[in-house]
């Protein structure tokens, strides 16, 4: 794993997109820093990672979307799997690179209370738990690009899909209180795609007609049974489920109510092992197919 992370990392830096991604990040967050705590005079820089998260959200896709795709493309991959390393190892070291680089601004980052400190009153457990909890966001985007990445060969379907998903996860609870439909018979029908999404994905790994008819099956006979007994369990099911897949939350919680979110802590952790176990699965499936 060790020579796996220092390649790839050596190979961010070697081209542009590790430093372009560092110096856009540490540019937006400067300018949004300058405006609100310096000219502005707000105490909290917390707050500033709050505004930056959408920013963040597009310029991540810039790490993740060659990590597994560009050996994918260039058959490189090939190399890799008949290495002495095993898949969790490959899996592991090109995320933990991605880690390395992300942990670069986050760490300039910390600066910004102290300067605010130099110049007023400065609310350092707040700051640097939002902080925190921003490289944990990182993190989690982190996985999820790694996983789309390693679905594809095409460098512009992994950085396209992983944007989809960031912005669908950033604007989840919006999407869910104003256009979505909180109905039963609504929600039944979501969770029946939901069902058809969950089948697809896993014939995506497994190419198991079989397993993946009985998924929709079983599930949708379990779905009508629970409707037909009590309907009342659909009502807002879709759109609370939703707001929980949030990620964003999580740090909005940090610097708005400044609560210690272990809930959204636990929520990141998880979706991270997921995405990092189902990137495994992709490329063990690869390795014997």
């Amino acid at each position: 794993m060790k020579a796996i992370f220092k390649r790839e990392l050596k190979y961010q830096f070697n081209t542009v997109t590790a430093p372009l991604y560092i110096a856009v990040l540490v540019m937006v967050c400067g300018i949004y820093f300058f405006v609100y705590n310096m000219n502005y005079g707000y105490p909290y820089f917390s707050y500033t990672l709050q505004s930056i998260l959408f920013i963040f959200t597009m310029i991540t896709p810039l790490l993740t979307m060659r990590i597994m795709a560009e050996d994918r493309r260039q058959k490189t991959d090939q190399l890799l799997l008949t290495s002495p390393a095993t898949v969790r190892q490959i899996v592991l070291g090109k995320y933990f690179s991605m880690v390395a680089i992300l942990a670069i601004p986050c760490a300039i980052f910390c600066l910004c209370p102290l300067i605010i400190r130099l110049y007023g009153t400065a609310h350092f457990a707040i700051d640097y738990v939002g902080i925190f909890a921003f490289f944990l966001i990182g993190c989690t985007y982190l996985s999820i690009g790694l996983l789309i990445s390693s679905l594809t060969e095409s460098l512009i379907i992994s950085a396209v899909a992983t944007i989809g998903v960031f912005l669908l996860l950033l604007l989840a609870p919006s999407l869910a209180q104003n256009f979505l439909p909180t109905t039963a018979s609504a929600s039944l029908i979501g969770c029946i795609v939901i069902l058809l999404l969950i089948a697809l994905i896993y014939y995506g790994f497994s190419k198991n007609w079989i397993v993946t008819f009985l998924i929709l099956i079983i599930g949708g006979i379990a779905l009508m049974a629970v409707y037909t007994l009590d309907s009342a369990v659909f009502e807002n099911l879709i759109t609370n489920l939703l707001q929980n897949l949030s990620i964003g939350d999580v740090l909005y919680n940090f610097t708005q109510y400044y609560t210690f979110d272990v809930a959204g802590i636990v929520k990141l952790v998880t979706i991270t092992a997921l995405c990092l176990f189902a990137s495994e699965q992709t490329v063990q499936k690869r390795r014997w197919s």
